[in-house]
């Protein structure tokens, strides 16, 4: 009987420490989570356009864009490694970003060429006697 007490003792000390302990914990508040930014200002109107065209490193990209402060439009090119340019034309807004994905040529790859095998010569080749031998059990 008294090793019942013990063990109900014990769960008892155990079920009010767990208590103890987690009573000064601070409990999770949703609005502590949210972000605490606010813009300080108005979006702003802006426009910009660059491009880049290096024949030796094979780059040849471009990228325009132009907002007025509440909706944002623009596209950006790049050629790729197949020889077809892909276009982007994108339009940003309070419902979303929407884009339009367009290709410019045929996509052109090198002919394909089987690679040929020659057998490694050099090698001894496995004959009847070279073949293992295992004592019999």
């Amino acid at each position: 009987m008294r090793s019942i007490e013990n063990k109900v003792q014990t769960v008892i000390i155990f079920v009010s420490l767990a208590v103890v302990l987690t009573a000064g914990q601070e409990q999770y508040n949703s609005e502590a989570a949210k972000s605490s930014y606010e813009q300080q200002q108005a979006p702003m109107p802006h426009s910009f356009a660059w491009a880049v065209k290096d024949e030796p490193s094979k780059n040849d990209y471009s990228h325009q864009q132009e907002s007025d402060g509440t909706v944002t439009t623009g596209s950006y090119r790049v050629v790729l490694p197949d020889g077809r340019t892909q276009i982007v034309t994108y339009k940003a807004d309070q419902n979303g970003y929407v884009a339009d994905v367009k290709y410019e040529g045929e996509a052109r790859y090198p002919e394909y060429k089987p690679s040929s095998y020659n057998k490694p010569t050099g090698y001894p080749t496995l004959t009847e006697t070279a073949k293992p031998e295992y004592p019999s059990a």
